[in-house]
């Protein structure tokens, strides 16, 4: 069965002693499952300034596991996006940032939206999770 491994690697020469860390994790479903996340969606907007636009609905279930991915691919240093999880302020990506953070989809109001400020912005995003059964009509 599939499974979703994260990997990062930080760097930085802002102390005097230069500071690297690297790990990787696999996702892992809610509980006691055995299995790690075997389910994503994904897309690449453009997003002018002003526009807000919901990126990840109330795909997975709640009390599932859920990570997300978002990237703001634009390059100049004054665009952003703002990113909300269900009402809440998460932070500003600027060009070139990105985050990957747990998310919660608890209810049918639970989303994540982001904004663009400064311009048209280019952002990725992907969600992996156990989420959705299909059912059958």
């Amino acid at each position: 069965m599939a499974t979703t491994t994260a990997a990062v690697t930080l760097t930085s020469d802002l102390l005097s002693d230069n500071m690297s860390v690297s790990t990787s994790t696999t996702c892992m479903k809610a509980g006691t499952e055995a299995d790690g996340l075997d389910q994503m969606e994904y897309g690449y907007v453009e997003i002018a300034s002003g526009t807000a636009y919901d990126i990840i609905g109330n795909t997975p279930t709640a009390s599932k596991a859920s990570k997300l991915y978002v990237k703001n691919h634009s390059t100049d240093e004054t665009y952003y996006i703002s990113v909300v999880l269900d009402a809440q302020a998460v932070g500003r990506l600027y060009g070139g940032d990105w985050m990957f953070i747990p998310a919660n989809f608890h209810d049918a109001n639970a989303d994540i939206e982001i904004t663009a400020t400064g311009g048209t912005n280019k952002v990725c995003y992907a969600l992996f999770h156990e989420g959705t059964v299909l059912v059958a009509s």
